[in-house]
């Protein structure tokens, strides 16, 4: 997996499997890869994909039974969709206008642009 320097690796990684788990590979109850499977499958350290799941385990999106693995949990989509929405309204979209005024483009070359993104 590419990774930008923008963020933290092991965030990156948590905004992968959430992004999956919102494409539906994972519905909730099922079992996520394990942590080493999923550090091998990407080619990062062990210890950086267990920061990413214990950060989607204290947001509520998996949830670890002891033994078993990590699963997704119930409302994992809906919370994910949530913080995310939240994100894009409060910086996203305030930049993504602003820049629209800088550049002097229009909602409708907008919906055209966005008409051409298959």
């Amino acid at each position: 997996m590419p990774f930008n320097n923008d963020k933290a690796i092991f965030l990156q990684i948590a905004d992968r499997l959430s992004d999956e788990i919102l494409a539906g590979v994972y519905q909730a109850f099922d079992r996520v890869p394990s942590v080493r499977e999923y550090a091998a499958k990407l080619g990062v350290n062990a210890n950086t994909a267990v920061k990413a799941y214990d950060q989607l385990a204290q947001e509520g999106i998996i949830f670890n039974k002891r033994g078993l693995g990590y699963f997704v949990a119930e409302d994992a989509q809906r919370h994910i969709k949530q913080t995310r929405r939240q994100t894009f309204l409060k910086t996203v979209l305030p930049e993504f206008v602003r820049q629209m005024r800088l550049l002097d483009i229009t909602w409708d070359d907008v919906k055209k642009g966005a008409a051409s993104i298959p």
